[in-house]
């Protein structure tokens, strides 16, 4: 049985690195000769528009999606691999019940950590956004 101590470590650990995963990517921009012109905060000004235009017109960057979908793929394999174990040893229904369980649990980590990355049309919709704008976008940090 965990101590206290330890729970209270586990659950701040993961309440912090889930803070950090879930921290939303923006552009990268090369330091061309209109980034120079105009400076950084006009630049970060244009990223936002360039955001806001994106999702003005349906395009969203759905991380929440991202984190139901790798859970319920991790619930589904983990599942898959508990009903296997338990129909070789025993017991199939509470080893495909934990299974499912670690599987979410798996699922909903990777998702999260994942979380932060933009949808590919979203990020493509914004590039052209700050491109037509004179900017050169190399990523998403």
């Amino acid at each position: 049985m965990m101590r206290p101590r330890n729970i209270l470590l586990i659950a701040f650990l993961t309440c912090t690195v889930s803070l950090f995963a879930c921290a939303k990517k923006r552009p990268v921009l090369y330091p061309n000769t209109y980034l120079q012109h105009v400076g950084n905060e006009q630049a970060q000004a244009d990223i936002d528009e360039c955001i806001r235009f994106a999702e003005d017109h349906g395009v969203k960057s759905s991380s929440e999606e991202k984190v139901a979908k790798e859970t319920a793929k991790g619930a589904a394999v983990g599942g898959a691999v508990g009903a296997g174990v338990g129909a070789v040893v025993g017991g199939t229904g509470r080893k495909a019940a934990a299974g499912a369980a670690g599987g979410a649990a798996g699922g909903f980590t990777r998702g999260i950590f994942r979380s932060g990355d933009p949808d590919p049309v979203f990020a493509r919709f914004v590039e052209k956004c700050l491109r037509d704008k004179g900017y050169a976008p190399v990523g998403w940090k």
